[in-house]
């Protein structure tokens, strides 16, 4: 094993990755498996690729967008809606 090795990388995020990392795990494993050489190695990591992303989906975690901000919409006046069908009228 060398310095980085990348497959023993990518399998040390897999069993090290939680519902608050694993968009980040994803996407430092998939820069890893880029820098692989050969077609073997990309198949030997091709599980915990998958198993990556099944748990990003099964987490519901979705890749942020540098655009995409948290803005939080007012709630509306309640006294300004009309009232329901069938409620009470309004003395």
């Amino acid at each position: 094993m060398t310095a980085m090795d990348p497959v023993a990388e990518i399998k040390r995020l897999y069993y090290a990755t939680t519902r608050a990392t694993v968009q980040r795990d994803l996407e430092k494993a998939v820069a890893l498996l880029k820098t692989l050489k050969t077609e073997e190695e990309r198949e030997r990591v091709s599980v915990f690729m998958d198993g990556l992303s099944q748990m990003r989906s099964e987490w519901s975690v979705r890749p942020a967008k540098a655009s995409e901000t948290v803005s939080a919409r007012p709630k509306p006046d309640r006294r300004k809606l009309p009232r329901a069908a069938g409620g009470k009228p309004a003395r």
